[in-house]
């Protein structure tokens, strides 16, 4: 699984690391971002992309797992 660890960047970063790994990777994407905001808008970009998803709030964040 591919993973991408956009904790502590500011927006736009962490959508175009997702909209990067989105297009590049068929496999599952796990996303690892700080804010809530930045969660939503993961969870907007697997949508957009047709492809499911799951989140989970974690210690210093939320993980977002795209299929």
């Amino acid at each position: 699984m591919k993973e991408v660890d956009a904790r502590g960047l500011s927006c736009p970063e962490p959508m175009m690391l997702t909209e990067e790994a989105v297009k590049n990777e068929k496999g599952a994407i796990r996303v690892l971002v700080t804010e809530p905001h930045q969660r939503m808008n993961v969870e907007k970009c697997a949508r957009d992309h047709g492809r499911k998803y799951t989140s989970t709030e974690i210690e210093d964040g939320f993980a977002v797992v795209i299929e």
